[in-house]
């Protein structure tokens, strides 16, 4: 039995980030139900690519929200597959669980239940069955609406696998312990789409562990191995019966009835078996040189565990072994070879290996690994060597990490970027509410925040020179606001690329004006509003020789405002189109997020199975918002974006 226990309300992971305003229940005393402090619901086996706005439009139909938060891993962003929806009553949040459970959202039905934030509940097993021998078509909704006439349901859950198939046993939590013991009697047994189920109470993880350890004590049943095929069933039942009574004996054959070289006997008492282990264990069969393995009969799982276990001992062992010793090196020349690496570092210590890696073709991929004998020896190798020029290469050294380890810590780095950037911006982090508009905003940004451009503030951007030629010298104008230059490196220069973002609600006959494109200035100096363009590197001014920000906007050519549209975007993979007023409106950590997504999933669209398809993400990610913006809603710019980053890589790798 595998511990794939449902969770019986919110299952808060390690690596996600888990709601702080998560109801507690309490259980009536009079009525025998739970009422809840908070109306919230936790939802379930979501599609990745489900978003707040989504579960919004859902959920808004059973009455008013007051938060919806989907729950992320902390490093990546990505979605965990559940969410938590606060209602303003709790007859909304009850009727949201009765009318659309399992209902069908992005094309996997939603699992919903009252969510649990006390743990004790959670984990008592208090109400908690086992069900197993499932047929491949029960699904959540089966198992729900089968064990639902036996009392209220907390949730329920069949396991499946990586590709969403039935793993055959699954899990219902009811509320109370009477109704669970009556689904026990009357289920168990029973035929279910035509085969038998087994209903039983759940046993945590930690107690079957105790009983399997208690079983490995008492056993009766003794597996034996390698004596090939010098022994059929006869020899090997002649060879056992001398220690007790046996029940019986089997020689595992193939296809053609020949011997495997294993089988296994049954004795009629434990002490019997227990004796013939210590006894025939290394026993040497007459006339050959094999040795037998005997042993306690184990299940494949007990095997599965156990040799995992000595597994990681192994890999423990191997890594206290070369804690400290093991350097991890790149950069290095294509003719550098194993000896050459090792003439390199051997000034240093005594070396136990060394090793460049190399492809199939044997040509260096360009990082090798030292290992010495001493801690201090590879310490002093990597004070030396770092940075060393070594075939006109300088090379990189440090300790060598396991691919956990690192990804851990650039995990860690980007968590403490992003904390940093929010203290530097005074953006707390906090829960998605619903805006008038339908999306997503922070009630603290609804309290006259803007997500990375604070009054005055200029978000940093380590552009590279592949951008510099983009957008960088335009200046930008927000309708309402005020003339923002962009400034970005040009020519080679060293500056780099600031950007601000501005968010603004101009008010006109008491109606709200939001969610304005922002356009370049430059349009300003078509038409008659021509003379009175904005120069790169030239500051707003303000009346009488200084403009303010509204009297350049006013200066935009009448018919040009009314023909032109708030863009929509390019439609990704399904996904809404992203503006910058949807922007604006996402947490300062989830922006680069928001756009990563859309501009990887464009240049998969638009080159199917590119290679650098994630470096070119990551490169133009590094440009200003508002550019990235344009771009997503003018394919010709973004493929010539793309083609340029390309090529950059290509000639990169040339020069390599």
């Amino acid at each position: 039995m595998e511990d794939s226990t449902v969770p019986s309300s919110s299952p808060v992971s390690n690596k996600g980030v888990g709601s702080d305003n998560m109801a507690a229940s309490v259980t009536n005393a009079n009525t025998g139900t739970p009422s809840y402090s908070m109306a919230s619901l936790y939802v379930g086996d979501l599609h990745p690519d489900v978003t707040e706005s989504m579960l919004f439009e859902k959920f808004s139909t059973a009455g008013s929200v007051l938060s919806i938060r989907v729950c992320r891993d902390n490093a990546s962003r990505l979605s965990l597959g559940y969410a938590y929806v606060n209602f303003q009553q709790p007859t909304d949040a009850e009727r949201a669980l009765d009318t659309m459970n399992f209902d069908i959202l992005h094309g996997r039905p939603m699992r919903i239940m009252w969510s649990q934030r006390d743990p004790a509940v959670r984990r008592s097993g208090t109400g908690n069955i086992f069900i197993k021998n499932l047929d491949k078509v029960i699904d959540n909704k089966s198992i729900y609406d089968t064990f639902s006439l036996f009392g209220n349901i907390l949730s329920c859950k069949v396991a499946v696998d990586e590709e969403g198939n039935s793993k055959g046993y699954g899990f219902v939590h009811f509320e109370t312990d009477e109704a669970a013991q009556s689904a026990i009697n009357k289920v168990n047994g029973m035929l279910l789409a035509g085969k038998k189920v087994y209903v039983g109470k759940f046993q945590p993880r930690s107690q079957r562990m105790r009983e399997m350890g208690e079983s490995t004590k008492k056993f009766t049943n003794v597996f034996i191995k390698n004596f090939g095929e010098s022994l059929d069933k006869e020899a090997l039942q002649k060879l056992f019966e001398p220690f007790g009574n046996i029940t019986s004996c089997a020689v595992m054959t193939d296809a053609e009835g020949k011997s495997k070289g294993f089988g296994f006997v049954a004795y009629e008492q434990p002490e019997q078996a227990e004796k013939a282990v210590q006894e025939m264990n290394d026993y040497q069969i007459e006339g050959t040189d094999h040795k037998l393995v005997v042993c306690r009969a184990q299940k494949k799982s007990e095997r599965n565990a156990e040799l995992k276990r000595k597994h990681d001992l192994q890999k423990v062992e191997r890594m206290q072994r070369y804690q400290g010793v093991n350097l991890y090196v790149k950069n290095l020349d294509d003719t550098v070879d194993d000896d050459a690496l090792r003439k390199h570092f051997e000034s240093y210590g005594k070396i136990t290996s060394c090793k460049v890696m190399t492809d199939e073709n044997g040509r260096s991929k360009g990082f090798g690994f030292v290992c010495f004998e001493k801690p201090d020896e590879a310490t002093n190798a990597v004070t030396e060597m770092n940075s060393k020029m070594v075939c006109s290469k300088p090379l990189y050294v440090a300790l060598a990490q396991r691919k956990e380890d690192r990804r851990a810590q650039l995990a860690s780095q980007y968590m403490q970027r992003l904390a940093s950037m929010r203290l530097s911006n005074n953006v707390p982090g906090t829960m998605y509410t619903p805006s008038q508009g339908g999306y997503f905003v922070s009630s603290t940004l609804q309290r006259g925040f803007a997500p990375g451009a604070m009054a005055g503030t200029a978000m940093r951007s380590s552009a590279r020179n592949w951008q510099s030629n983009f957008g960088g010298q335009n200046p930008y104008i927000v309708p309402g606001g005020p003339v923002f230059q962009g400034r970005g490196r040009a020519g080679g220069a060293a500056n780099d690329l600031r950007s601000q973002q501005f968010t603004s609600n101009a008010v006109q006959g008491g109606n709200r004006l939001a969610g304005q494109r922002v356009v370049p200035a430059g349009v300003a100096g078509q038409g008659q509003g021509a003379g009175q363009r904005q120069h790169p590197g030239q500051r707003p001014q303000a009346a009488g020789g200084k403009q303010n920000a509204a009297s350049l906007f006013q200066q935009y050519p009448q018919n040009q405002q009314q023909r032109a549209p708030i863009a929509q975007g390019i439609v990704v993979g399904g996904q809404e189109p992203l503006t910058s007023h949807m922007l604006a409106q996402a947490a300062p950590q989830e922006q680069k997020q928001l756009l990563g997504e859309r501009i990887y999933a464009l240049i998969d669209r638009l080159y199917p199975g590119h290679k650098d398809a994630g470096k070119i993400t990551g490169m133009m990610l590094e440009i200003d918002n508002s550019e990235l913006i344009m771009m997503l809603q003018d394919l010709d710019l973004f493929k010539s974006k793309v083609e340029e980053a390309s090529s950059v890589l290509q000639s990169a790798a040339k020069m390599n």
